[in-house]
């Protein structure tokens, strides 16, 4: 999602010096004079407008579906979060396969983390900066206020055109010239204006950003640290330009102002966790050629170069599983099996078994970790597939449609009962659980054949068919606000 528009970006903008600001006596009580952004888009609609974006992402396929990034990533953001209990925000984080580094905001509580900028990140307490700052666009709101703001950047617009208008009349090329010098002032004030309004968003995220990060006990250099290596890895370097005219935003004003708020807090030396370093290896294990990837990691463990033994031998052998190199891949998963206990390993174990033939194997050790590790939706998903796979239809429903209790909004989760009800002939849950899967993914039009169809089916009763019924008017109506929404907007 391009910075400006829907989203504010970790790196759109520079900032200006920090403010000296004289804060009241602690204890102050200070009376809640309101948002003024709020009126213009309430918290309601703010949510909305980002659930519409999620919704054309997921159709376009921009967000990455692996539940083991996106699991990760929400339990680090969801720390962020509780660390200074600012909003009542239910926020989500997600990952989008893109090499590109960035992260951007979405209206309601949405983050998106590109894969690059996982990557490129060498440290936990670095990532956990840049979720910080994003968490901070939502919660002050950013979107509400620029749309806010925008209100008096067209008033400005519509002045210098009355004053262009009237230049015109003047006749002769005097006039011709007026009019032409009024409306570049206009377009240039415009701009200005979201040039310095931008700024103070990024200013704000990245003051509260730093001071989240620290609440949930990071590195405090580590925002800094990963500013600096962005501008080197972007091969960037200060120009004579005024600091709000670099078309690159990462700049040595902006590590300044990090390092400045770092400077005086005591050194604290954070370990990563595990869980990051095993993403990130899953994430390298994605890139390239299977053998490639394959090689990567053989040379990183020769060579003693990495973070932590046990995620590159599991990045090995997710290289591996890519590579179809089932037995190697069983020998490396004996020696992680001997090294550490961890829900990842337990799942791409269960995917080395079903691939290569052993369902039994698979299906013991997916059923196996969901007693340990009940929440981890990568488990979940795959116990069901595995007895799917297996001929086993019936309890892969009776399990998907357990797991809908506790996460009722889950698409994939819808996905799986309606292949295996598919499977049954059962045509009622089959077309009611793909309504809701096309209506989490977007797709509404989807969603409305398939609850029709579910609403016809020969095997649903009379209580059935009316909560069928049901859903099915209330996606009509989303669907035609859609579509009336559209047509508004050319």
């Amino acid at each position: 999602v391009a910075p400006g528009a829907f989203a504010q970006s970790v790196w759109s903008g520079t900032l200006p010096p920090e403010p000296s600001i004289a804060l009241p006596p602690a204890g102050t009580a200070l009376p809640d004079l309101g948002d003024s952004s709020q009126v213009d888009l309430s918290p309601t609609q703010e949510r909305k407008l980002g659930e519409e974006v999620i919704h054309r992402a997921r159709m376009t396929g921009a967000i990455m579906d692996d539940p083991e990034v996106n699991d990760y990533l929400n339990d680090l953001g969801q720390r962020l979060v509780a660390a200074v209990p600012d909003s009542r925000i239910d926020f989500q984080f997600f990952a989008v396969n893109d090499k590109e580094i960035n992260a951007f905001a979405l209206p309601g509580g949405f983050v998106g983390v590109n894969t690059g900028l996982i990557l490129l990140t060498q440290t936990e307490s670095e990532l956990a900066s840049v979720l910080g700052h994003e968490i901070s666009h939502v919660t002050q709101h950013h979107i509400a206020r620029m749309i806010a703001s925008q209100k008096d950047t067209m008033l400005m617009q519509l002045g210098a055109l009355a004053v262009a208008i009237l230049a015109a009349k003047a006749g002769g090329s005097s006039g011709g010239q007026a009019a032409q010098a009024a409306m570049a002032s206009a377009q240039a004030m415009a701009i200005q204006q979201q040039l310095n309004f931008t700024r103070a968003h990024e200013y704000e995220a990245d003051r509260i950003g730093f001071q989240r990060m620290v609440a949930a006990g990071f590195d405090p250099n580590a925002m800094a640290t990963f500013m600096k290596r962005l501008q080197d890895a972007s091969r960037f370097s200060d120009s004579a330009a005024p600091s709000y005219l670099r078309s690159h935003p990462v700049t040595s004003e902006r590590i300044a102002e990090a390092q400045a708020r770092a400077q005086n807090l005591p050194y604290r030396q954070v370990a990563d966790s595990l869980d990051f370093q095993m993403v990130r290896a899953l994430l390298r294990s994605y890139e390239g050629d299977p053998r490639d990837a394959v090689a990567f990691f053989d040379m990183a463990i020769a060579s003693h170069k990495y973070n932590n033994p046990v995620a590159v031998k599991y990045g090995l052998v997710a290289s591996l599983l890519r590579a179809k190199d089932y037995t190697r891949a069983r020998t490396v998963l004996a020696e992680l099996d001997r090294e550490a206990s961890h829900p990842m390993i337990d799942a791409i174990a269960g995917h080395v078994m079903m691939e290569s033939g052993d369902l039994d194997g698979a299906i013991a050790r997916f059923k196996s970790a969901l007693a340990r590790y009940p929440n981890k939706m990568q488990l979940v998903y795959d116990y069901p597939q595995a007895l799917q796979t297996a001929g086993r239809a019936r309890e892969a429903g009776e399990f998907a449609e357990a797991q809908l209790m506790r996460f009722p909004h889950d698409g994939p989760l819808h996905q799986i009962a309606a292949r295996a009800y598919a499977s049954q002939n059962m045509e009622f849950k089959q077309h009611q659980h793909l309504g809701e899967y096309y209506a989490w993914q977007g797709d509404l039009k989807s969603a409305i054949t398939q609850f029709e169809l579910a609403a016809k089916a020969k095997d649903a009763d009379f209580y059935s068919a009316s909560v069928v019924d049901t859903r099915l008017r209330a996606v009509r109506k989303e669907f035609a606000d859609e579509q009336k929404d559209t047509k508004n907007q050319g």
